[in-house]
């Protein structure tokens, strides 16, 4: 067997293992865990608000020295909002810390954090998503996503911000990898449906790991959101994830940024941030209230 073929069933193999789908019984939803606070000394967003940062990023539980890394990066970045995933708050692996809050304390932020329960009586809990933001979060709603996926529920959470005179809502989300593209596409859709209860002309930002890993799903979750009114400045071809094996890399496009109302400025997915195995995404974003005709 040739160089080329074993690479790309070895290839064939790790995705299958790592991406497959599993079938799932549709059991009720359960209720998500909540946490809400802010830093002991909040910091100052810019005045008056023209533009601002939002990034998302799935930060794959780090913690300690890695977490301030990220929290370091975060401060370079001038970031105002951001959405994380893989956020741990008391689980073995991180020490139990409750890296949500330590950094909401280091960034100088308000947050919420949720995560789906434990999957059974005195296990711990899951790991979750977080808001952050240099501005008040206000009508807080965590979400736990339909369809649970193998062994485990995933969470989105969702907040009102007020940027100068404009409120905007956001969210962060954390879909599953495992399961079918109708699945998928009706967990992506929790976010699109919770910010129904609020005006149309509402700004919005919706980001988060979609594990969108399948070409087909990339395509549907563009057609999703651009239904919707939503844009993205991010490309279909840039990867987001990356994952060493023995002889290759694994590459994906895994995550997003979608923004109703909220003209783009500038982007970029920083490869060089290498503590977790996906890449933060942050683009500048402009306040600015846009009505029908794409004006100010």
């Amino acid at each position: 067997m040739q160089l080329g073929s074993i690479l790309t069933f070895s290839l064939i193999l790790l995705v299958f293992d790592v991406f497959r789908v599993l079938p799932q019984k549709d059991l009720p939803a359960p209720k998500p865990r909540l946490e809400t606070g802010q830093a002991a000394k909040i910091i100052s967003g810019p005045d008056p608000p023209a533009e601002i940062i939002v990034v998302s990023y799935n930060i794959r539980w780090r913690t300690g020295a890695e977490l301030e890394q990220i929290a370091s990066w975060l401060k370079s970045k001038h970031a105002m909002v951001i959405a994380l995933q893989e956020v741990d708050r008391a689980k073995q692996r991180t020490s139990k810390t409750n890296n949500a809050q330590a950094l909401a304390e280091s960034l100088g932020m308000y947050y919420a954090w949720a995560a789906p329960p434990a999957n059974k009586e005195n296990q711990e809990e899951e790991t979750g998503v977080e808001l952050l933001s240099a501005y008040p979060l206000t009508d807080v709603t965590p979400m736990i996503l339909p369809h649970k996926g193998p062994g485990r529920w995933r969470a989105a959470i969702g907040a009102t911000i007020r940027v100068g005179k404009t409120s905007v809502r956001v969210y962060s989300v954390h879909s599953e990898t495992r399961m079918t593209l109708g699945q998928k596409l009706d967990q992506y859709r929790a976010a699109i449906d919770d910010l129904a209860r609020f005006p149309k002309s509402m700004p919005a930002i919706v980001m988060g790991d979609f594990n969108s890993w399948e070409p087909p799903t990339v395509d549907a979750v563009r057609k999703l959101f651009a239904q919707e009114n939503f844009s993205t400045p991010f490309p279909d071809d840039e990867s987001t994830f990356k994952r060493s094996a023995v002889v290759f890399d694994v590459t994906l496009k895994l995550d997003w940024i979608w923004l109703r109302g909220m003209p783009a400025k500038s982007y970029g997915i920083d490869q060089t941030l290498t503590v977790s195995d996906h890449f933060p995404l942050w683009t500048e974003v402009s306040v600015a209230p846009v009505v029908a005709n794409g004006r100010p």
